[in-house]
């Protein structure tokens, strides 16, 4: 690369420099004291929040699949089924919905709810019946299923 002349070569920081210092200041605007007004400053600050942002991100899938399991739970027990019976045999059923839309269903509309409630219902007294096989034990041994 040739340079033609001297001033094209040496470029003056000048104005890059102000908004480089404008970029992070405007994430800092809404911080307290001279956070939001000192460069040296709010660059600590505004890395720190970013941290706390990024692990956030990930706390907050966390924190939303328990409130999906929380609500499942919830209406599972309202059809007299918990929740890990539920979703158990609801994959038996190979039914392929995750627990977001589970829980959706569970909230909105509560009647398909209740039909896959009744699904995977089936489903366990189907898994019962072929636990206990024809029903014909031998005279003094219990089985380990009992129908309800």
């Amino acid at each position: 690369m040739v340079f033609l002349t001297l001033s094209c070569w040496i470029r003056s920081r000048g104005p890059d420099r102000y908004w480089k210092v404008q970029e992070l200041l405007k994430h800092a605007r809404h911080f307290r004291g001279r956070k939001n007004r000192c460069y040296s400053l709010a660059v600590r600050a505004v890395r720190r929040a970013f941290v706390y942002a990024t692990k956030a991100r990930k706390l907050k899938k966390r924190n939303m699949r328990t409130l999906w399991i929380t609500r499942i739970a919830a209406a599972s027990r309202e059809h007299g089924m918990k929740y890990p019976v539920l979703m158990h045999n609801l994959a038996k059923s190979s039914i392929q919905l995750n627990r977001h839309v589970i829980s959706d269903l569970a909230v909105t509309e509560p009647r398909s709810f209740l039909s896959l409630a009744k699904l995977a219902r089936a489903r366990q007294q189907e898994g019962f019946r072929a636990a206990l096989g024809d029903g014909k034990e031998p005279p003094g041994v219990f089985s380990r299923v009992m129908l309800q």
